[in-house]
């Protein structure tokens, strides 16, 4: 008895002491808006990140995590709980009660793992030498409640239960800050584990070197998800330490340097009287191990962790004060900033203090006047997450373009799914080409436009002549994509009996990718190029089956692919991550076409009735299942491919259904829960759609500078815009008490048709729904 109020008297002084430790954020906070840009009237006291629960997604398949980060920062510092199967893409589960460790980078809801870099775990007395997360049987690990664990954007705190150690942590872009406060000043020490990796890929090197008494450094080198890895760390501890070092688990005796596959350094902390604390700061770097240290002395010169935390509250207030929205409905308000907050966390910057990075080449460059940036989910974030940055930080996107052009110099295409300078194949289309093009037609344009037009088109060919070297071996993994293109390019359509997977669903992507060129190409006055690529737009006329109204997969002799169940769901199959129900709409660059294909508005409205209202019955494969979730119908908002869907009603005149499904989406398939998002939030486009959908309106087709009209979640939000100016969404209604709204007006005029231009955003005004 004694000792469980022993624990609850330790859990409620740590609460306290985090609470503490932010409540001198004020003066952190004036500081951290020197020097940015004045979006609008100051707020006063309003804390955005008071309303952020960075636990919404980390249950269920939503694989983000709790841990410290900054905006689009390197360091994503989080405790592991788990690193197999597929819910440990994260590296952390909310089901879990075991924490073996706190590693330096972290994934934000992706589909597949990797990362869960450098990890550190506190302990008292002598452990065995490997992770029990996985091994229930034996190894390092602590129970741990959720009673005493917090977080919010930039800092996360727990209680270890098994040795009572309470553990904070905080971020600056480049570099963790770790503080460990031991119940007694014995036997306390701490495990440095390169060995724990997330979805257990393998690492052929991994290195530590004691540098003195205080300071440890090294690097792991993995061969996963990204086939090619490098993270160095420096890490300065506030106490002094003896240890030990270990390959795998040979003691390596008189040793300051272990190089192994699974290195590993056990410190331990001179005694002290009483209580003790422990600080560390560690800087990360793709580059080196001088560039760690700079990375950290530059970013965390003093040992001040409450400075530095309260710094990444003040940050991160700022990233979210961009929009203001006024609701007396505090669950959609937290749901709301935790959205913004999730579209913030990746892309991640790439880039040392002193302008170093890795290029695709695994080259190491320097270049002060670029920044390079990493985690491109392109097939998931140019549908709602790019759009988003265009609105409220358009100079950052414009950066990601850059960072995408840079990549695109080193490897000879456009990036499609690039993970820590890696192309991995990921995924399908050529989607960076839809980020360029999206913000070229909203005109930002800070970035070399002929050499984007140069990178689309030849990502579109896939041209692979004069590749780097370091590339060959991807494009020699790569065998579907060079194909497809070929087909599609030749013969108009992906032949499902010569491209065995997703032949439908990269037909149809990539007749959307060809209408971005074609815009491109007439922007650009390329009459020839916007003639040849307009016909390929076309494309997708070729998968129609007049007889099912479905997107079907056709053989090289232009035969249908039999038999044909448009409900089944296999891997591999014609469509990725989906069925032909669901992928039969992916149509957004022209949707009056395919509403022609449908034989009229009429018919095309009850084929959606068809879609939203029918069973969510799912059969296939068990594997590919997982994906279509958040089911409404055959409607899957779990995933991507159909997010614009809800939308196409506006075509048809029908506003108030896209308005009533709209509404529906966001008030029954996202939750102030851990077990909040209905599939995985990958890398900010499910929170992306959230954001935009709340506040009325949606970018249907990027690469059009307009928006689609919906019905907004909110009685007021302000988007705060450069130069003072501001964007104000009015609900003269309660939305909570209206099913939907008859009349949309911008700054006194109709919008009659729901179409709500980015210019008319960007200008500043006011629009009214009635």
């Amino acid at each position: 008895m004694k000792s469980r109020i022993f624990v609850f008297v330790l859990a409620i002084a740590l609460v306290l002491f985090g609470m503490l430790s932010l409540l001198g954020c004020k003066e952190g906070v004036r500081e951290g808006r020197e020097g940015r840009d004045d979006r609008g009237e100051r707020e006063g006291e309003v804390r955005y990140t008071d309303f952020v629960n960075v636990f919404i997604g980390t249950g269920g398949h939503g694989h983000t995590f709790p841990g410290a980060t900054l905006p689009h920062g390197m360091v994503q510092l989080s405790p592991d709980t788990r690193l197999l199967e597929w819910d440990a893409c994260a590296g952390y589960h909310y089901d879990d009660e075991f924490i073996h460790g706190f590693s330096h980078t972290h994934l934000n809801g992706t589909g597949r793992g990797d990362y869960g870099d450098i990890l550190f775990m506190p302990m008292v007395g002598e452990k065995p030498l490997v992770s029990g997360v996985d091994r229930a049987e034996r190894g390092y690990r602590s129970r741990f409640s959720h009673e005493t664990e917090q977080g919010r954007p930039g800092y996360y705190r727990v209680l270890l239960e098994d040795d009572q150690i309470g553990v904070e942590l905080t971020t600056t872009l480049r570099a963790g800050m770790h503080r460990y406060r031991f119940e007694s000043g014995g036997d306390n020490r701490l495990m440095i584990d390169m060995e724990p990796t997330i979805h257990g890929h393998p690492h052929p090197i991994t290195e530590i070197e004691v540098l003195n008494d205080s300071t440890v450094a090294g690097v792991k080198y993995t061969e996963g998800w990204a086939s090619r890895h490098y993270v160095y760390f420096y890490a300065v501890f506030s106490q002094p330490f003896d240890y030990a070092l270990y390959a795998d688990e040979l003691l390596l005796a008189g040793e300051k340097k272990v190089t192994d596959e699974s290195s590993k350094a056990v410190l331990k902390f001179l005694p002290v009287e009483g209580a003790q604390e422990v600080l560390v700061k560690v800087g990360i770097s793709s580059v080196d191990r001088l560039g760690a240290r700079r990375n950290v002395e530059k970013e965390i010169p003093l040992w001040d962790f409450d400075a530095v935390a309260c710094r990444a509250d003040s940050i991160w207030n700022e990233e979210l004060r961009v929009i203001d929205i006024e609701t007396e409905d505090t669950t959609s308000k937290t749901i709301f900033y935790t959205s913004l907050y999730h579209t913030a966390i990746q892309p991640s910057l790439a880039s040392d203090v002193d302008g170093r990075y890795r290029t695709m080449g695994h080259e190491i460059k320097q270049d002060t006047g670029y920044t390079n940036y990493t985690v491109f989910s392109l097939w998931d974030t140019y549908r709602a997450a790019h759009p988003l940055y265009t609105v409220i930080k358009p100079e950052l996107n414009q950066a990601f373009i850059r960072s995408l052009l840079r990549k695109y110099d080193e490897m000879g295409l456009l990036p499609k799914w690039e993970l820590a300078s890696n192309e991995t194949g990921t995924m399908i289309g050529y989607h960076a080409v839809s980020v360029i093009v999206d913000a070229l037609m909203k005109g930002q344009r800070d970035f070399d436009v002929q050499k984007a037009f140069e990178a689309s088109v030849r990502s579109s060919v896939y041209d692979t002549t004069g590749v780097h070297a370091a590339m060959e071996r991807w494009i020699l993994h790569e065998k579907v994509m060079p194909i497809s293109i070929e087909y599609k390019n030749e013969l108009g359509w992906v032949p499902s009996d010569k491209v065995s997977n997703a032949a439908v669903s990269q037909g149809l992507e990539y007749a959307y990718n060809d209408w971005l060129i074609a815009v491109f190409a007439e922007f650009l006055g390329e009459k020839a190029v916007q003639e040849l690529y307009d016909k390929r737009s076309n494309a997708f006329r070729n998968y129609f089956d007049a007889s099912t109204n479905m997107m079907r997969g056709r053989n090289l002799d232009g035969s249908w692919v039999e038999p044909f169940d448009p409900l089944l769901v296999e891997r591999p199959s014609n469509y990725i991550e989906g069925n032909a129900w669901q992928w039969a709409w992916f149509v957004p660059h022209d949707v009056d076409a395919l509403m022609e294909l449908w034989g009229g508005k009429d018919a095309f409205s009850k084929g959606l009735d068809s879609l939203f209202q029918m069973s969510s019955t799912v059969m296939g494969d068990p594997h590919a299942i997982l994906d279509v979730t958040g089911m409404i119908g055959q409607y899957a908002h779990g995933n991507e491919p159909g997010h614009h869907i809800p939308y196409m009603y506006n075509f048809t005149g029908a506003y108030e259904k896209t308005q009533v499904l709209v509404d529906s989406i966001l008030r029954h398939l996202y939750w102030n829960d851990p077990n909040g998002l209905c599939g995985n939030e990958d890398v900010g486009q499910m929170s992306a759609w959230y954001v935009f959908s709340s506040m009325g309106f949606y970018p249907f087709c990027p690469g059009d500078p307009a928006y689609s009209i919906g019905k907004p979640l909110f009685d007021r939000v302000t988007i705060r815009l450069a130069e003072g100016k501001s964007f104000v969404i009015e609900a003269m209604d309660a939305p909570s008490t209206v099913e939907f709204f008859d009349r949309v007006e911008l700054n006194g005029r109709c919008l009659s048709d729901r179409r709500l231009l980015h210019s008319d955003v960007m200008d500043g005004g006011r629009l009214r729904f009635f």
